[in-house]
């Protein structure tokens, strides 16, 4: 008789190529343990991410975590996806973060991202009744009561999972819809917020289903009068967490002309102009803005940063949908490079 080992279950998970919102992907290889996480291959002609004629992609392992689900020695392994002879996939948005990330690294950028998303029973967000509508927001954000929150014991269990899975979560609150929550992640560099953003949306995604529940990211899930979902994002470098000046050059040069503006807003997740409307929470789309304490401006200078004369910012115009290594990116590199013209780093 021949003994064999003890084997794990490898949840192998990656950014497919839908457009205009890429999805999350998943398969599971069983492997002899966690020493060694190979490559692996799968049909880029159904996931967006290829031609059925040649239809070979590359799952290149970059993260490994607990696998909080199956438990045990089992993992997760966040994977970028490559093409056949090693060179990244167009989709492959990690890769083009990776050096920007580089270029700029003597300036320590830290983030910190919030991510909002919104439960669905069916066709109707959670807490909506059927054939109508629930009372006015107001006693819904950091609600407590059946009346007020709906869905908690999927958020819980969320939050525990990302914890045993070691990602860089630090909170969760219920939102100013009904069904809508946040949880954040940060503050850590560009890289590592992206890669547990991701993992802590597959980790949502396979929990919420659990209850029978779909967790959405749309950037507007309830048309009228509701708040949409966005995924505020915080930004500091070194130089902006020792002086306020390094903060207004980091604001200026995120308005510098409306070519930034729109290269930025352009690149924040899909349907943004229906979220981004000038109410609810949010400056219009097209028009830019900064302020102290101001939640109705595109970018927001907390009111502590303004008293410390240091801190961090928040752009607020990103949506829940938004690719964390697309918005981490635009943020370095523009910040980053009004900074280093200004000799503030």
């Amino acid at each position: 008789m021949r003994f064999t080992a003890m084997a794990i279950k490898a949840e192998y998970i990656w950014i497919d190529g839908t457009k205009p919102t890429a999805k999350l992907r998943s398969k599971t290889r069983v492997l002899p343990n966690a020493d060694k996480i190979p490559t692996w291959g799968f049909d880029g002609s159904s996931t967006n991410q290829a031609e059925g004629h040649a239809s070979d992609r590359v799952l290149d392992p970059v993260k490994v975590v607990k696998d909080p689900i199956r438990g045990g020695d089992n993992i997760l392994v966040l994977c970028e996806v490559l093409e056949t002879d090693g060179t990244a996939h167009e989709s492959n948005t990690r890769a083009l973060l990776r050096e920007i990330a580089e270029r700029y690294a003597g300036q320590e950028s830290i983030f910190g991202i919030e991510q909002e998303y919104t439960f669905f029973k069916g066709s109707r967000p959670l807490g909506f009744p059927e054939g109508g509508f629930p009372a006015p927001q107001g006693g819904y954000y950091c609600g407590v009561g059946a009346e007020e929150v709906f869905g908690r014991e999927i958020v819980e269990l969320h939050l525990d999972r990302c914890i045993d899975a070691g990602l860089a979560i630090c909170g969760i609150n219920a939102e100013v819809m009904p069904g809508q929550w946040e949880f954040q992640i940060g503050p850590v560099d560009a890289l590592t917020v992206s890669d547990d953003l991701w993992i802590a949306r597959y980790l949502l995604y396979r929990t919420a289903e659990e209850f029978g529940i779909d967790a959405t990211l749309d950037a507007k899930p309830a048309r009228g009068d509701w708040n949409g979902a966005g995924a505020h994002t915080n930004f500091s470098t070194k130089a902006m967490r020792e002086g306020y000046e390094a903060i207004i050059t980091a604001c200026e040069s995120l308005g510098a002309s409306q070519e930034k503006v729109l290269e930025h807003v352009s690149q924040y997740g899909d349907d943004i102009q229906s979220r981004l409307t000038g109410k609810h929470e949010t400056a219009p789309w097209n028009v830019y803005s900064y302020g102290v304490s101001n939640r109705g401006a595109s970018v927001r200078i907390p009111w502590q940063v303004e008293v410390d004369q240091k801190g961090y910012i928040e752009d607020r115009r990103p949506n829940a949908n938004v690719d964390p290594y697309v918005v981490t990116r635009l943020l370095i590199n523009t910040c980053c490079e009004a900074l280093e013209k200004a000799g503030q780093v």
